[in-house]
């Protein structure tokens, strides 16, 4: 079902009900669960009444939809959502969350909201005014209470790697700076606003509580945010005419702002990964309902958030729907396709073609399914479905040749109750009709499975009304029956051989269809674990990269502190043993010979 049939407009996902707690909205709820394909969800946050709305309206490619409030009243309430078709990604949903003004006097949640922006996208946008100054990171504390409100690992103990653990989960970093009227300098040296945010975030080095203080949102956001981008908007527009943003054309927006604009959105479309979880599994909208409610529930019942139990819970609720959902497709498949009887090279074509796309449907919805217990669950479903839908495969080709059957023998039954056979030469009239109907009976029940079974059956119970009207042929010597009571055995036997080898032959298409089956369990599990690796490695490489920089950053302040304790010792020495008129002299000498690599 197309996204754009499902939300022409925004819905509330997460607010506060009745008693100030937090809680999803089942009809964004619904909404999530109707969507099966991947997710790329961005998430919009920042302080009240500095246009966030505008963003994600654009984002969505539409003028409005999320409410943009022309007053200082805060308009979005708790965080709202607009899934849309990703307009580069094809077979994914772009999945809009706005959030509710931070800031706000009036509201206590600030913090929990924030958490759940981060928690449930892949690319966080922090939204500001002015400048990236000291004040604009001193109001994003929330980024600074994220350890304290959100945890990575179940268990006390695992924080060696704290940062890399964060970075793993955390969401791509975007701020955009709104009404943006300064140069892009950096002394005379013009910078990209890339730049300008790394240089915003460079901590100060010190000791001091106040230091300290300074260092400790821009630490967060270096640490916890392996990608991190800036965007700088101009004023959009006048003042009087940013009252009416939802009806201006972009012929009456300044160019400067709509270009940034578009660059923005261009580099969304083209950047945001899909949402993640712990593992690399890649989230459908389905799964990022259910972990809305998990991460919600935790909220509510006054727990900190955990990413790897809300992993473990997501997966048990997302792998037992899996396989509901896939078997239910299987099921309705095959009945739609099959239409019983038919010959079991041919169901077993259908269920082999069925079977390999339910798995699919699994695979889909699944994740974290490493120890492949619920696939494994569903595997012996499909195959208790088929051995049903074989069985009834089976009585269905045998009502229908005992019908034909009756049909084909209903002249010999009444030759044999109205004693047509009982007189001499009786026997051999019996043996040429049983001959021929029965060929007439194998010409007409040729392509049934259990054509030779019902036939061995059914002659098998004649036997005996061979055998009296054999006896009762009196045109036939005592060798002569004899001869013919073996014949009629062998007969029997022959045929009872053809019933057999019937079976036999479905009891080896039956382990064809095992082996199958068990070859393409394999196959999607390699397939599945290949592309979750896939995921990790890129996932450890963005973190490493991160960690370098961050590293590389802590030598050079390391190696430029060492430099200037040495200038430092050597200005003190050389003011004590040399005349002060010649000091400045060799102090210039001195710091050319010191190594640069310090």
């Amino acid at each position: 079902m197309a996204c754009s049939r499902l939300m022409s407009v925004p819905v509330c996902l997460i607010e506060n009900d009745e008693k100030g707690k937090l809680h999803v909205r089942k009809e964004a709820k619904d909404i999530l669960d109707g969507i099966t394909e991947p997710v790329v969800v961005v998430s919009v946050v920042g302080l009240y009444r500095t246009g966030k709305s505008y963003l994600m309206n654009r984002l969505a490619g539409q003028q409005s939809g999320f409410a943009l409030g022309s007053t200082i009243e805060s308009k979005t309430k708790g965080i709202w959502m607009w899934c849309v078709p990703h307009p580069n990604k094809k077979g994914h949903t772009l999945v809009l969350l706005d959030t509710e003004g931070l800031g706000d006097v009036e509201k206590k949640h600030d913090t929990w909201i924030f958490c759940l922006a981060v928690l449930l996208s892949s690319t966080l946008v922090y939204n500001s005014l002015g400048v990236i100054d000291n004040t604009a990171l001193e109001k994003l504390h929330y980024v600074t209470e994220l350890t304290e409100n959100i945890r990575v690992k179940a268990k006390v103990g695992q924080h060696e790697e704290e940062s890399a653990d964060f970075m793993r989960v955390f969401p791509s970093f975007v701020w955009a700076v709104r009404d943006f009227t300064l140069e892009l300098k950096r002394g005379d040296k013009l910078i990209t606003s890339d730049e300008y945010l790394e240089g915003a975030l460079k901590p100060k080095t010190g000791s001091s509580p106040q230091t300290a203080q300074f260092n400790l949102p821009r630490n967060c956001l270096r640490q916890f945010f392996a990608v991190r981008k800036c965007f700088v908007f101009p004023r959009p527009a006048s003042t009087q005419n940013m009252r009416r943003m939802e009806q201006l054309t972009e012929e009456e927006l300044e160019s400067e702002f709509l270009e940034q604009a578009n660059n923005f959105c261009c580099y969304v479309y083209n950047n945001a990964e899909p949402k993640t979880v712990t593992g690399g599994c890649t989230l459908t909208g389905t799964a990022l309902g259910n972990l809305a409610e998990v991460y919600v529930e935790a909220i509510r019942s006054g727990n900190v958030p955990c990413l790897e139990n809300a992993v473990v819970s997501l997966a048990k609720i997302q792998n037992v729907r899996a396989v509901e959902e896939a078997l239910q497709f299987y099921m309705t498949e095959m009945l739609g396709m099959v239409q019983l009887p038919v010959r079991p090279e041919e169901l077993s074509d259908i269920h082999t073609d069925v079977e390999k796309k339910a798995i699919e449907v699994f695979i889909t919805m699944s994740f974290n399914d490493n120890d492949q217990t619920y696939h494994q669950e569903l595997m012996g479903k499909i195959h208790n479905e088929y051995q049903d839908m074989c069985q009834q495969n089976h009585d269905a080709s045998r009502m229908q040749c005992e019908e034909v059957l009756r049909e084909v023998f209903d002249k010999l039954e009444k030759n044999i109750s109205n004693g047509s056979y009982l007189k001499p030469g009786g026997y051999q009239q019996y043996r040429d009709t049983l001959r021929h109907l029965t060929n007439d009976y194998r010409a007409r029940t040729h392509s049934q499975i259990m054509s030779e079974e019902v036939l061995s059956t059914y002659l098998r119970a004649k036997e005996q009304a061979g055998k009296t009207i054999l006896q009762a042929d009196q045109s036939l010597s005592a060798a002569e029956q004899e001869n013919e009571v073996q014949r009629l055995k062998n007969e029997i036997m022959k045929q009872r051989q053809k019933g057999l080898e019937e079976q036999n032959q479905l009891q080896e298409q039956a382990f064809k269809d095992m082996q199958r089956t068990h070859d393409e369990h394999v196959k999607q599990i390699i397939h599945q674990m290949e592309r979750e690796q896939e995921r990790i490695s890129r996932d450890n490489e963005r973190v490493l990269e991160a960690k370098l920089k961050v590293k590389q950053d802590r030598e050079k302040k390391r190696k430029q502190k060492k430099k200037s304790r040495l200038m430092l010792c050597l200005k003190e020495y050389i003011k004590s043993v040399i005349p002060m008129e010649s000091v400045h002299v060799w102090l210039f000498r001195i710091h050319c010979l010191i190594p640069k690599s310090l």
